[in-house]
């Protein structure tokens, strides 16, 4: 039997596209990834293709072994049987032994980031804290003050903690406002984030 790999899974669940719309299409419930994959979140963004599509709530989290899935597993997983599971796994990890354990990480599309866009949302539909942490992940150019006030954001979680960590002041949100701001602006400019449907 394999060794068991403990895996984590942050804010962020990266797809491939084609998977990436099942899970927008309903279709896709769960994702199976081998190994035991323990979720530091209950709300993740799901990335595909250099874009972020949604926002996920994680609503269930099973062990099992390979030879243990069934054809609901795969049902949730977007395949039509086991079998298709299965070879999907086999494409992905290699070998994959029946005795391997496996995570099913059930979730549920809270929100596609397109459709929560209008005029009133200040932030297309995100929270500041994950403008800030989209912004990092994928390297946007931001002067060197913008990149540390992003840092705080993600860091403190909040605009409003933010400001009191770097200025000491909470009254000194407009700065990183602005920040959070031009970052936006660079990830619409570059796809990371549509401007809409």
């Amino acid at each position: 039997m394999r060794r068991a790999k403990l895996g984590f899974l942050g804010r962020h669940m990266m797809l491939k596209r084609e998977y990436a719309e099942l899970v927008l299409s309903g279709v896709k419930r769960a994702t199976i990834r081998l190994g035991v994959v323990k979720p530091k979140k209950r709300f993740v963004l799901l990335h595909s293709g250099g874009r972020v599509l949604a926002e996920l709530e994680i609503t269930g989290v099973e062990v099992k072994r390979v030879a243990e899935l069934t054809d609901e597993d795969a049902e949730l997983d977007g395949f039509q049987s086991k079998k298709q599971l299965l070879e999907s796994l086999k494409r992905i990890y290699g070998d994959v032994k029946p005795s391997d354990e496996v995570t099913i990480i059930k979730f549920r599309v809270l929100r596609r980031i397109e459709e929560s866009e209008s005029e009133e949302s200040k932030y297309l539909g995100l929270k500041p804290v994950d403008v800030a942490s989209i912004a990092l992940r994928y390297g946007v150019k931001l002067s060197e003050r913008d990149v540390e006030i992003l840092k705080k954001v993600s860091e403190t979680g909040s605009i409003r903690k933010a400001a009191v960590a770097l200025y000491g002041d909470v009254a000194r949100r407009k700065a990183i406002r602005e920040a959070l701001g031009r970052a936006l602006k660079k990830l619409v400019e570059s796809g990371v984030i549509g401007e809409g449907a």
